[in-house]
């Protein structure tokens, strides 16, 4: 009680200057036409802004559900491609079998935890086991090449990022199909390094870099980035600079990609290395 009144002690003045302030205002609004209709007005219009901005929050909230679907929706749209486009193939698969032909299947997932600031990122997705993820399957933005599940639990995966040290990917120049190895050294989010192209290679500033195949884990043609520097090193391979497609600091959605061939292959190869 004492600390009100010592407040109202202190402040009395401009206590008094604002009751006698609200006081004027309200005779002058409601005592002249023309001042009325400014008055009203003026509310109106503070009024549709605040609810236009009321509004636009709300469809902002809204867009992660909306993305969400999106993904999921283009997920399906591929498995059924995929499956269209092995419809015919060759084989000696049951007709009640589903899968018969394909290779690859995708599921969305949205990211749920992410680092690009350490010597080796990962991100969290919010699928798991339960879902049908498994390590070793691939992971892209939908278009662009993002990194590969290391470890599940029932509902999420960790997926390591290509912006990690220890991540190699199999990659090739898009326009003559030469391939290396794709690494991240540490640096910027935003650039790779390509190595093993041999100087003999044409290669040029803007030229797309793309997976090949040889992971069994990516898909071939999947995009990487472009190349943006390119240097000749002490061997006899350039050392290409790659501006990453994928912007890692902004990345919310994901799509999950399983080679369903990718054991077959691993076991048969392993009988001659």
């Amino acid at each position: 009680m004492r600390n009100l009144l010592n407040f109202l002690l202190k402040y009395n003045n401009i206590i008094v200057f604002l009751i006698l302030e609200g006081i004027a205002f309200y005779w002058l609004t409601n005592g002249n036409t023309y001042h009325n209709s400014k008055m009203v007005k003026t509310m109106q219009g503070i009024t549709r802004r605040m609810e236009g901005r009321i509004t636009n929050a709300k469809n902002y909230l809204s867009l992660r559900e909306v993305n969400l679907q999106l993904a999921e929706e283009n997920s399906a749209l591929r498995n059924r491609l995929e499956q269209f486009n092995h419809a015919d193939a060759p084989g000696f698969d049951s007709v009640n079998d589903t899968t018969a032909g394909r290779q690859y299947i995708f599921t969305a997932a949205r990211v749920t935890n992410n680092s690009v600031n350490k010597q080796k990122n990962y991100f969290t997705i919010s699928k798991g086991s339960l879902q049908g993820v498994e390590p070793d399957m691939a992971v892209t933005d939908g278009n662009n090449a993002v990194g590969m599940v290391v470890a599940c639990s029932r509902n999420f995966s960790v997926a390591i990022s290509l912006l990690n040290l220890d991540f190699r990917l199999s990659a090739r120049l898009k326009s003559s199909g030469h391939f290396g190895s794709l690494t991240w050294d540490g640096r910027s989010p935003r650039y790779a390094i390509l190595n093993e192209i041999p100087q003999h290679i044409s290669v040029s500033e803007g030229d797309t870099i793309e997976t090949t195949a040889f992971s069994a884990v990516f898909p071939e043609g999947i995009g990487i980035g472009r190349v943006s520097g390119i240097k000749k090193s002490g061997s006899d391979f350039y050392r290409i600079t790659v501006e990453l497609f994928a912007d890692f600091r902004q990345l919310q959605y994901v799509t999950v990609i399983g080679n369903l061939k990718r054991e077959e292959q691993l076991e048969l190869e392993s009988q001659y290395q």
